[in-house]
């Protein structure tokens, strides 16, 4: 599989925006020690001037007239956890396959978590996950290129029953990316989101440009990836608006599910530029 590695190196271009938007509560856990927002509730203090003054509990000043702040205490290490659909499904594409994009937006996680010193693991899952343990460093981001070089793409997809497996994994807050097209269930989507308000979540939807268009008409045979299961039918203009109707709402509820539980999400396709994507995943 090849990878871009200009794309990469084009990254480092995005270092301010990628350091305010992925790493902002990482900054502000290191600022808790002089009164920012931090991850864990510490203690109250009484308000001073200079205080922000959006941390006040105003529960404290009903009770007692006065004003107190809310202090954190900080948590320095965030793990970012990058889990990738490596099913038969993600083999579709012509010219860059679902997985291969999928793999290129995940390295470029591993990659902007390398840059930050970071721990990080990238793990793909189908019905079951193949996890990583979460490390620093360069060797660590080399690994997992050639790792997902050498990847075989098959099987079944079951996002609920291989996220169920990894989630011992996940043991503090942390940066949790999904990528995979999300053909689900959306109950077992946002089960598995859900779990995980205190982290900071992307969803990140790869669809081939076809799969959008369903750039089919008339009589055809389909092939479902996963089982091999055939079915003969008709493509009709009909048919095809349907389709691209089902499949927008499909997006539109993906969106709004993340939207409830305070996820980031990114419908893109195979022919979208990586550092585009990026750029939007971002702004």
């Amino acid at each position: 599989m090849p990878i871009d590695t200009e794309f990469l190196k084009s990254l480092d271009r995005l270092q301010i925006i990628l350091k305010k938007r992925i790493y902002a509560d990482r900054q502000g856990a290191h600022q808790a020690s002089h009164g920012g927002q931090g991850l864990i509730f510490q203690d109250f203090k009484p308000y001073s001037p200079g205080d922000d003054f959006r941390h006040i509990d105003w529960r404290i000043y009903a009770r007692t007239d006065k004003f107190y702040i809310r202090r954190f205490e900080a948590e320095r290490n965030l793990v970012v956890h990058i889990l990738v659909d490596s099913s038969a499904s993600m083999n579709f594409g012509k010219k860059t396959t679902k997985f291969e994009y999928a793999a290129q937006v995940g390295l470029g996680f591993a990659y902007i978590a390398y840059r930050n010193n970071e721990r990080f693991n990238m793990s793909v899952f189908t019905e079951h996950v193949n996890a990583f343990k979460a490390k620093k460093g360069a060797s660590n981001l080399a690994y997992l290129f050639d790792y997902m070089g050498s990847l075989r793409i098959e099987g079944k997809s079951n996002f609920l029953q291989s996220m169920d497996e990894y989630r011992k994994h996940i043991t503090s807050r942390s940066m949790i990316v999904f990528i995979s097209d999300f053909l689900y269930d959306l109950d077992e989507v946002e089960e598995v989101i859900g779990r995980y308000h205190k982290s900071q979540v992307y969803l990140i939807q790869v669809l081939d440009i076809e799969e959008r268009d369903l750039a089919l008409s008339g009589d055809v045979i389909l092939e479902d990836a996963e089982t091999q299961a055939k079915m003969r039918t008709f493509v009709s203009m009909r048919m095809k608006n349907t389709y691209q109707q089902r499949l927008e709402e499909h997006i539109a509820k993906l969106k709004e599910l993340c939207e409830r539980h305070s996820a980031s999400f990114i419908s893109v396709s195979t022919n979208t530029p990586i550092f585009e994507a990026f750029y939007h995943m971002f702004k």
